[in-house]
């Protein structure tokens, strides 16, 4: 029965429901996915939609200083009794169609000129917010694009565990045949075998998940694998008071704070410009009949007319008032957003700095493990060891390749998190979002 359970434990558990083979899977470099991510970011196609509407009010504004507003219209109005016919006044009508076009003109309003920075400001708020959506949607698929490395990497860690675990059963089951260990040696691998085969499931379905999580950033119907990039760069080309500076002259976040600020500035002095009299002239064209298409008499007209709000039941203050407290928060977001760029970037900094370092001192980790690992074994073999040290080492190079993993990749979304909110790239091989 003993004999049996070993074999039974020592054998590799079914693939039916493993990970699709490698080749089955498309892969993607990181140019890639951050290219095909922001087509299918939700965030990111409304920040487009937003500078095309703003595009166009900025047009519409610009246009209001050359074009007149044109209307057109047509009407069909049908009387109880015969009524005063304009196209004909000899001869009272019940039906009467009144076909005009109008066109109007504001020859002088303040408005039109707050109307112009207005949207020039509605402009510059929505290009940076685009650019801060586009560095946003770039971090969230490098995190997933990282993310399937990691896992590939801890599947890859689990695997040699595995393996590990095989080669110490084996041993121990011949310490034990020939009676140099007792039995619960083997028992004691056979616990290790069986974990690390539980964390091996595990780490599939870990990948699965993450492949899956890639493929749809990327608009992928099912998984997508990634191409391990190239080596982490030992250094930041910038030091700290450059990273400051740059973040705070065209780092995304602060950018579109100072935009969304002077937008609000803009629509504070259009609200004021409202209470500015407006010179304005219309000419209106009319034509009468007692049928559509009214051809019987023709009347134009020309006007010039002052209009001076001065009082609106309030409507006019609540919407100042409105625009006053905008301006405020968005003054206050950008002063609270200016103070704290130094913690951001000085977190992000050294997060990136301590993360290389992790990278090295978690390297120096795994050497001294597997060479631990391979002396503990020896030493089992010859019987200078118990069973207990022997796992404890199988166990440390587990954990330490995989802290080797974590680190390594850390390192890299540090990076990607400086660089979202410096808004560019450190270096000229990486891929710009």
């Amino acid at each position: 029965m003993f004999l049996l359970l070993l074999a039974l434990q020592a054998t590799p558990s079914p693939a039916a429901d493993s990970i699709p083979a490698a080749d089955s899977i498309p892969r993607i470099t990181l140019a890639e996915a951050i290219n095909r991510a922001t087509r299918f970011d939700p965030e990111y196609v409304r920040a487009l939609g937003q500078i095309d509407d703003a595009e166009w009010g900025r047009r519409a504004a610009m246009l209001a200083f050359f074009v007149p507003s044109v209307e057109l219209g047509l009407d069909q109005t049908k009387y109880s009794q015969s009524f005063f016919n304009p196209a004909d006044p000899a001869n009272p009508t019940s039906t009467l169609v009144v076909g005009r076009a109008s066109a109007n003109y504001e020859i002088f309003s303040f408005r039109k000129f707050t109307e112009v920075s207005r949207t020039k400001a509605d402009v510059a708020s929505a290009q940076a917010g685009e650019l801060e959506q586009r560095f946003r949607a770039a971090l969230e698929t490098e995190s997933s694009y990282y993310d399937v490395l990691v896992n590939q990497e801890l599947s890859r860690v689990t695997d040699e565990r595995v393996r590990r675990a095989r080669e110490g059963l084996a041993v121990a089951r011949a310490r034990v045949t020939s009676g140099a260990a007792v039995q619960t040696d083997s028992l004691q691998l056979v616990l290790e075998l069986t974990r690390a085969q539980v964390e091996g499931l595990r780490q599939e379905n870990a990948l699965r998940t993450a492949q899956l999580e890639l493929g749809r950033r990327v608009g992928a119907a099912g998984a997508v694998d990634a191409i391990a990039p190239d080596s982490l760069p030992a250094g930041l080309p910038i030091t700290l008071p450059e990273a400051l500076r740059t973040a705070l002259d065209q780092g995304p976040t602060y950018q579109a704070a100072r935009a969304n600020e002077s937008s609000a500035e803009a629509a504070l002095r259009a609200r004021r410009g409202e209470y500015l009299p407006v010179l304005s002239v219309t000419g209106l064209h009319q034509r009468y009949d007692s049928e559509l298409f009214p051809n019987a008499a023709n009347v134009n007209s020309l006007s010039f007319s002052l209009s001076f709000p001065l009082w609106n039941n309030g409507q006019r203050e609540i919407e100042a008032t409105r625009a006053r407290v905008n301006r405020d928060v968005a003054r206050t977001i950008r002063e609270d957003l200016e103070r704290v760029v130094r913690r951001d970037v000085t977190s992000s900094f050294h997060n990136f700095r301590t993360s290389a370092a992790s990278v090295r001192l978690a390297s120096v980790g795994v050497t001294v493990a597997t060479q631990n690992y391979r002396m503990q074994e020896l030493r089992y073999r010859s019987g200078a060891s118990t069973i207990l040290d022997l796992l404890d080492a199988q166990v440390n190079v587990a954990q330490a390749e995989a802290d080797l993993v974590q680190a390594r990749y850390q390192a890299r979304l540090a990076l990607a998190q400086l660089e979202a909110i410096l808004g560019r790239r450190l270096f000229t091989n990486r891929d710009t979002p």
